[in-house]
């Protein structure tokens, strides 16, 4: 007799968690890198505070409603949309919370009115994207229905591991250039910088590549089966993830470069801290690109 085995629950959870947390930096980092949110969360007064989270309550609740960050094959009840919605808030306000700190808009000097009110106003986009996580790149049911020369498309596609390197390349450009080029020509990048140190910035590339890695490899959108079976140059996930993180590094200060926010007379250091800014949002939409492929 053949028994089947239980998936874990929490094994589920977390991975629940993975995709959501993974659709919020999808949705929410470019407003990370706008310092009038900032503004507006540092002077925000406790009752606006409230009316943000009111708000932010009801259309993640109509979202959870339709589809959610759960892989589940059935309409939620009115409870179990009550639940994931607080999680997803819960969700939103970590990682808001998390970014803030990493770009040292949020420190020990920063009094406790001023840091809620920036990270509810913050969390407002994540929260929208951990609800938005299966409808932004959900995972694709088309074993029955593709036909038979789509998959000989793909086998051919699969062997050919240079067409299939520079297809994601590619890819990881464009998904970068799309998130990052509102970014690049402002001043927050130059701001954030000044603010950076060598630690500050060795857990922006830290943070980067664990994200980036988590979007494709693990959070279970679009695809990602086929992903890992891809053949290619640097195909392997960690080599991948490198790999699309330098891209997105050359992307980012190839923008800098173009909207004269770095000449070739800065320094070397300059160039670094104000790339390595730069590159967080650049290598999740390098991660989306390569997704979307």
């Amino acid at each position: 007799m053949v028994t089947r085995r239980k998936k874990n629950p929490w094994v589920s959870e977390i991975n629940d968690i993975i995709r959501g947390t993974c659709g919020g930096f999808l949705f929410g980092i470019p407003l990370l890198y706008t310092m009038e949110v900032w503004w507006i969360g540092s002077l925000a007064k406790p009752r606006l505070m409230m009316i943000a989270i009111a708000l932010m309550f009801t259309v993640v609740f109509l979202l959870n409603k339709t589809e959610g960050f759960r892989k589940r094959r059935y309409k939620l009840r009115a409870y179990e949309a009550v639940i994931d919605t607080v999680e997803a808030m819960a969700i939103g306000l970590a990682c808001s919370a998390f970014i803030l700190v990493l770009l040292r808009e949020l420190t020990f000097e920063t009094s406790i009115k001023e840091a809620l009110g920036k990270i509810i106003f913050e969390s407002v986009p994540f929260a929208l994207g951990v609800a938005l996580a299966n409808q932004l790149l959900g995972e694709s049911n088309n074993s029955n229905g593709e036909t038979s020369s789509q998959q000989e498309n793909l086998k051919k596609y699969k062997q050919n591991g240079l067409d299939a390197t520079l297809a994601d390349l590619g890819a990881t450009l464009i998904g970068a250039t799309v998130i990052a080029f509102n970014i690049a020509p402002t001043d927050e990048v130059p701001m954030l910088a000044a603010a950076a140190s060598a630690p500050w910035l060795l857990a922006m590339i830290a943070t980067s590549l664990v994200i980036s890695y988590g979007i494709v490899f693990q959070a279970g959108f679009s695809d990602q089966q086929k992903r890992r079976e891809q053949k290619g140059i640097f195909q392997r996930p960690s080599s991948e993830t490198i790999m699309s993180y330098l891209v997105s590094l050359l992307a980012g200060a190839f923008m800098l470069w173009f909207f004269q926010k770095l000449t070739f007379s800065d320094p070397w250091t300059m160039w670094l801290d104000h790339t390595l800014i730069l590159g967080l949002p650049a290598t999740i939409g390098g991660a989306a690109g390569r997704l979307a492929l």
